[in-house]
């Protein structure tokens, strides 16, 4: 069973390696998503409690399908 802090961290970790993969930096990223830079930092460390909703956007500003995020 896993622990919602640890599923937190893993997405986190999955957004940074994609936004890493397009040589994006965590500004050019929150610019994308029209989100603070603040907040690309909190989701990548798992420290931000994302809805679905706000994981739908932050991937479609990447372009990539939601279950690239999700998979873990």
């Amino acid at each position: 069973m896993a622990d919602y802090k640890d599923v937190l961290k893993r997405i986190g970790l999955n957004f940074r390696v994609e936004r890493t993969k397009k040589r994006l930096s965590q500004e050019q990223f929150a610019e994308l998503a029209d989100v603070h830079t603040n907040y690309i930092g909190k989701v990548e460390r798992g420290e931000q409690n994302l809805t679905v909703k706000k994981i739908v956007e932050l991937t479609n500003s990447l372009g990539l399908p939601v279950d690239k995020i999700l998979n873990f």
